[in-house]
């Protein structure tokens, strides 16, 4: 009977640990710096490892193109981008969490959370 009373005081340290290291983790992401980029680098957009929009830019001459539709694709491209390199760098440090914390099976649950995008190389902006 002790026995089960000490394996639950374990898994509640365990959780609470966690729930700390969660708490790091938020502020880490809070720093990654990811880039999304379409038509050649004429749209870029700037996000958060929280997968906050930080900055866009657009290359003047889209703008003096005057084709609305045009940049608004390549708006919504570069965006998609910048989230899937997000997410990707979130699931990276959830999955480095993961393997710390010694859960079976939870650093391959919050490995496919990045949905296998392009991969975000961490930290870099690219």
């Amino acid at each position: 009977m002790f026995k089960g009373i000490g394996d639950l005081a374990s898994l509640l340290k365990q959780a609470h640990q966690m729930q700390s290291k969660i708490g790091d983790l938020k502020e880490q992401l809070a720093q990654v710096r990811v880039e999304g980029q379409s038509g050649g680098g004429m749209v870029r957009v700037e996000a958060t490892g929280q997968q906050k929009i930080l900055a866009i830019h657009v290359d003047p001459s889209l703008l003096s193109d005057n084709d609305r539709e045009i940049i608004e694709d390549l708006l919504v491209a570069a965006t998609n981008q910048a989230l899937d390199k997000a997410r990707q760098a979130a699931a990276d440090q959830m999955g480095d969490l993961a393997g710390e914390m010694n859960i079976p099976g939870l650093g391959d649950a919050l490995a496919n959370l990045g949905g296998g995008g392009s991969g975000a190389g961490g930290s870099a902006a690219s």
